[in-house]
Formats: C-alpha cells, structure tokens, sequence
C-alpha cells in the first residue's frame, strides 16, 4: 500500500533533497513591526508559504493552507506578514474571521492601531515604493485597489452578512469579479461552532467553499481539526 505523504511531508523532503529554500524578502522584514524580530520557526513558516504560493508545482487552486502553531507563537504576526506576501502577488481583499466578538476586536487593535504596543507592522507600509494604508471596510465595492482592505467579522456575523444583505454589508457579489483571502483565526474554535450547532455544515459551506483560505490554530490533534468541505493541507 502506497504512503500517502502530507503537504508538510512533501515539501520538507523537497528541501532535504536540495529544492531551494526561499529567502524571506525584504519587504517582510520592512514592513513587519520590528519590535518584533522573527523567530527561526517563523522565518521557516514563511519560507514555506513562499515556496508553495510560488513555487510548489501540484499547488491546489483554490488554495486552502493551516499554519498548526503553539499558543503564543506569534501566529497573528505570521498572518499579517501572509497579508504582505500576498499584497505583493496582487491580492488587495481579505477577510478576517473568528469564532468570538472579543477575539475581533483585539485583533483590530493588531491590525489597525498603530499606537498600540501590539501592533504588526511597521509605521510606514511601503512595498515597490507604493506606500500601502490598512483599511477596515464593509465590503470590497469602492476600495482603493493601492490598499490592503480587511473585512472583520465572527464566522456568524458572515453568515449573516452573506445571507442577510443590508446596505453596505459584504455580499456574493463581492466574489464575483475580485480576488479575496480568508483567513480564519483559531480555525478549531469554528469547528467546534458547528459542532454545537451555531452553524451547520451547509452554512459553514456556504462562506468557505471555493474561497482561497489561510487558517491558523492552536497545536492540537491535528484529528480536531476539520473544515469542511475539505481539510486544508498543513504546511
């Protein structure tokens, strides 16, 4: 019986084999708050983001990704240094989305307050000498296409957003003509949501089918973790 090798399995043996290992651009290290110098664990979770967004011939399109990271690894600085990457290979919309209000609103203040001492990325944001604002928006309809824009949102409040349309919320028609990321924060907390029944599994289907996704979780089994439709590969 053939081993099945796991994306993570895949690309570790391509570097033991001599497959080159992306270097981290410098328009990571610049951008990046840099109070917060990059751990050698870090540095390699970007290297292999780098290398399968880029380089990784069998990439899956849609892509879904997990970064399968300890608690207090720094796994938000991981995403917000992903949003930079991504900015740089023509993505502008994301939307961030968690399983509680508190868990929002603590990752605005990482996102978007720049006096805070939590803050990601450095003052200035500057990527081919564009210099770049993060924006909080509603929806993807008007936005500057220079900025990078983020939708926050509980996977609830998506749901609802998604089915409920008001005016100037996010809709489908946002996906329609746009390219959009969505990165899920503490992704087993959403399994569990559908677990006890906040979310079926057709609801939950409904946001996540068919959409490039990053997700991000605590280290546990990696049996707990299971978004459906599918499990995204572990890199």
């Amino acid at each position: 019986m053939a081993v099945v090798q796991t994306l993570e399995q895949k690309i570790s043996a391509g570097f033991e084999m001599g497959v080159p290992r992306p270097e981290i651009p410098n328009y990571l290290f610049n951008n990046l708050n840099p109070a917060f110098a990059l751990r050698p664990y870090q540095q390699e979770a970007f290297s292999r983001f780098i290398f399968y967004s880029e380089i990784y011939p069998q990439r899956i399109k849609p892509t879904q990704l997990l970064f399968h990271m300890a608690t207090g690894s720094g796994k938000t600085l991981i995403m917000a240094g992903c949003i930079l990457h991504l900015y740089q290979l023509g993505y502008r919309n994301f939307i961030f989305f968690v399983n509680s209000s508190t868990i929002i609103e603590k990752t605005k203040d990482n996102f978007l307050n720049t006096l805070s001492s939590k803050y990601l990325f450095n003052q200035s944001i500057s990527i081919a000498d564009q210099q770049i604002q993060i924006k909080e928006v509603e929806n993807f309809q008007a936005v500057n296409d220079d900025d990078i824009n983020i939708v926050f949102s509980t996977i609830q409040g998506l749901h609802t957003r998604l089915n409920t349309p008001r005016e100037n919320s996010i809709t489908y028609e946002d996906f329609e003509d746009k390219k959009i990321v969505l990165i899920s924060d503490e992704a087993h907390h959403i399994n569990a949501e559908t677990k006890k029944g906040k979310l079926n599994k057709s609801e939950k289907e409904d946001i996540i089918n068919e959409i490039p996704l990053i997700k991000k979780t605590p280290a546990i089994p990696k049996e707990a973790i299971s978004i459906p439709p599918k499990a995204a590969p572990i890199i």
